[in-house]
């Protein structure tokens, strides 16, 4: 069976009040129910764990080698500060999607750069709660497919230099 480590970020404790008109009217434990609920649909185990502490989701990520087949993470503000968060999902080499309740291309110039993207398989923003059932599906067939880890920017580089040769 497929295990997934989902991975919230700082102040996500207070979704269902914080900022509604851009957040959404769902509580995390609702979110995390609806998780349980699609991976339960999908003959997946998950875990869902939450902090406002960067070296608290750093240690997650660490330990997820071994025990879980892929990650999805929304760092929430960490996206655009924490190059230990990337460096983590870069070490583990475990595929990554990288998840956002609101567009972040669409909001502030300063959310428009995530450290994450470069590492993760892929990047789900813009849809919601919504946005990790997408996710939940995508890693499932990826890895279900015999999908390969994410790498990182620098080993897609050195793949494609030596791939030309």
């Amino acid at each position: 069976m497929l295990r997934l480590l989902v991975l919230h970020g700082p102040n996500l404790n207070l979704l269902g009040t914080r900022e509604p008109s851009v957040y959404g009217q769902m509580s995390l434990p609702d979110i995390n129910k609806s998780i349980a609920r699609r991976a339960g649909e999908l003959g997946i185990a998950v875990q869902t764990k939450q902090t406002n502490m960067e070296g608290e989701l750093v240690t997650w990520i660490q330990n997820a080698r071994g025990h879980f087949d892929g990650i999805i993470i929304n760092p929430a503000a960490y996206t655009h500060t924490s190059i230990a968060i990337r460096d983590a999902i870069a070490a583990v080499a475990l595929p990554t999607v990288e998840v956002h309740l609101s567009n972040i291309h669409q909001r502030e110039e300063f959310r428009h750069h995530s450290f994450i993207a470069a590492v993760a398989l892929g990047q789900i923003a813009g849809f919601g709660p919504t946005g990790y059932l997408l996710a939940l599906e995508a890693l499932t067939a990826h890895l279900e497919a015999g999908g390969t880890p994410s790498r990182s920017r620098t080993d897609v580089k050195k793949h494609l230099t030596t791939s030309r040769r």
